[in-house]
């Protein structure tokens, strides 16, 4: 059979297990194929930039990629659905979110000639600070890092100068005074050394995002029969390896964050209820722009919590 070279961008940088999980299922894909299928990783934005991924992959440019699922919530509100906050914010309601809105999510993106392969979902995102917050209102005018259209209506709603930053790009973003604040996962906070230029972080739980892998479904479909059912094999325990590696991840970051001087704190009654508050209203909005397909899918993960 002949060999195929597939190329695969992910925004992210190699020291995050996003990317190790990606390294890993390539290496699984390669010698469960016997050497038929080589999936080369080109990492932290180096072959494609984060926002080009989606249309690289789509346009066959490359054949498989990676992206962070919410950043597609213009294109469908079902996207961006793991983003809202404190909607889904443990890894049990994470993993319920996901069963209901799989199938659309998976139809969606079809539809576009994309597969789904897998989807890991980051830690449950955390609030970052110079200095201690006790309420909405002491953040006022700060510059927040935002990375897609849900976490800029997040800062709008808390009274924040929401700023796009993308991950590679957060320290220099601090040291810069482009931004004040943030929101984000563990890893990545230490990731980009979140203690060179913040002292406190609060474990908000606000929401699990998920990042998804597609492959182009040409480029699937042009493999041989045997190899596809390595791909989806190998696929289906990226994603289980995924979400243990993440729940890891999510109980060690904060240590990992506290030994290098960061002050770590619960948040208080009154900026959790604010923030709840905020949620509950983007959700709202979220259910608007849905319609009755959103509904469907909100309904069908509140029984499965049941």
């Amino acid at each position: 059979i002949a060999q195929t070279k597939w190329d695969m961008p992910t925004p992210y940088a190699d020291t995050e297990f996003q990317t190790k999980n990606n390294y890993q299922f390539a290496e699984d894909v390669k010698k469960a194929s016997n050497g038929v299928l080589n999936i080369q990783v080109h990492s932290a934005n180096s072959l494609i930039k984060n926002p080009e991924i989606k249309r690289a992959v789509q346009t066959g440019q490359v054949q498989i990629g990676e992206i962070f699922k919410p950043n597609l919530g213009p294109e469908d509100p079902m996207f961006e659905l793991d983003a809202i906050p404190f909607f889904a914010a443990s890894y049990k309601e994470a993993q319920a979110l996901l069963e209901v809105s799989r199938p659309a999510i998976q139809e969606k993106l079809m539809k576009q000639g994309l597969r789904v392969l897998y989807m890991v979902p980051w830690p449950s995102q955390a609030f970052f600070t110079k200095k201690p917050i006790n309420s909405v209102a002491e953040l006022k005018g700060l510059k927040m890092r935002t990375y897609n259209a849900q976490t800029a209506r997040l800062g709008q709603l808390m009274g924040v100068v929401p700023t796009t930053v993308q991950a590679t790009e957060i320290p220099q973003a601090f040291s810069s005074g482009i931004i004040d604040t943030m929101f984000t996962s563990g890893p990545t906070a230490v990731t980009s050394k979140a203690w060179d230029y913040t002292k406190f972080v609060y474990d908000t739980q606000a929401w699990v995002p998920k990042n998804v892998v597609f492959v182009n479904e040409k480029s699937f479909q042009a493999l041989p029969e045997s190899v596809r059912k390595v791909v989806l094999e190998q696929a289906a325990i990226a994603e289980k390896r995924g979400w243990d590696w993440s729940q890891a991840e999510n109980d060690n970051s904060p240590k990992e964050l506290v030994k290098n001087g960061m002050s770590l704190a619960p948040i208080s009654p009154v900026f959790k209820s604010e923030l709840k508050k905020i949620g509950d209203q983007m959700l709202e909005d979220w259910l608007k722009k849905a319609g009755p397909d959103g509904k469907k899918v909100i309904d069908a993960y509140y029984s499965k919590l049941k």
